[in-house]
């Protein structure tokens, strides 16, 4: 494993601000190895490449939690959101690609067309039904490209976390607010801790800088299946909230400027090639997830 003169790796976290890239920090908080750096969007601009360059040096691993996520923006402002995520990760590529730097990438189910019937595999083709997605194509292919044996891509969907806006508290905060709440069941996806993916990112990181990991496309998702009007069903079930509170509707009913995929369940088969198993099943990950201060806190607020 790659290290510096005092045994210890660097970490480089990018977004460090976010929902994913706090509880990133978090798990490595607890690591007596790392040596971090946590960037902020005020303190990097990824789509400066001198800026990129300079910070990317002296690291031994980069986790890029940077992006546009602003999916219904996207829409009226793609080249903006490209900036970001896609030649910004180029810039993020070409630095480590110069350093010898590993990169672990955060991308998306919306590369995928979202029509599928049955879990797509990490190498299924990829056509985006919405500009976010086209964006975030535009970086995976940075990293594919500039990064073969060093770059890693892992997509992720339905995230939800203590440290940002999120459908998960949406639902919480809705309960005290409303007595019935119509949600559609129409899309299909796994719901995805974002604590838990910072874990596996983790463990990804320390399997590539081992050797005992594959560069490529990864699927950071829970494992199983639902749907939106499934996962605030079991939200409210398990935080003792009754659940026939929740209605279904379509996605008619929602109309909104970005197209959503369908179909966002995605395979799981590359972990086995890093030694890994497959993220918990999604109402695992859910219940632990909402024994956490924050979410417990939205927990009482709602019962009241």
């Amino acid at each position: 494993m790659t290290a510096n003169a005092a045994g210890r790796v660097r970490w480089l976290v990018t977004g460090a601000a976010g929902m994913l890239g706090r509880d990133l920090l978090q798990v490595l908080a607890g690591d007596p190895t790392a040596e971090v750096t946590a960037l902020r969007r005020a303190d990097l601009d990824i789509t400066d490449a001198a800026a990129v360059q300079a910070a990317v040096e002296g690291h031994d691993l980069v986790v890029n939690c940077a992006a546009w996520t602003d999916v219904d923006g996207a829409e009226t402002e793609e080249d903006a959101a490209t900036a970001v995520n896609g030649t910004g990760v180029r810039h993020l590529a070409a630095a480590c690609a110069k350093t010898g730097a590993r990169l672990l990438h955060v991308s998306t189910d919306y590369v995928l067309p979202g029509d599928a019937t049955e879990p797509c595999p990490e190498d299924a083709p990829t056509a985006p039904v919405n500009a976010y997605g086209r964006s975030k194509l535009v970086g995976e292919r940075a990293v594919t490209e500039l990064l073969p044996e060093h770059g890693y891509v892992v997509r992720t969907a339905w995230l939800y976390g203590e440290h940002g806006p999120n459908f998960v508290a949406t639902m919480l905060k809705l309960a005290a607010q409303r007595d019935t709440l119509d949600v559609v069941d129409d899309q299909h996806g796994q719901p995805t801790w974002s604590y838990a993916l910072a874990v596996r990112l983790v463990e990804l990181g320390r399997a590539a800088l081992g050797g005992r990991a594959p560069a490529g496309i990864y699927h950071g998702t829970a494992s199983g299946r639902t749907t939106w009007f499934g996962l605030a069903r079991e939200t409210y079930a398990l935080s003792g909230l009754d659940p026939e509170r929740i209605r279904p509707t379509t996605s008619e009913a929602f109309v909104r400027p970005a197209v959503r995929p369908a179909f966002s369940v995605l395979g799981h088969d590359r972990w086995a090639a890093a030694g890994l198993a497959p993220l918990a099943e999604w109402r695992t990950m859910l219940a632990e997830a909402l024994e956490r201060p924050e979410f417990r806190a939205l927990r009482t607020a709602a019962e009241r």
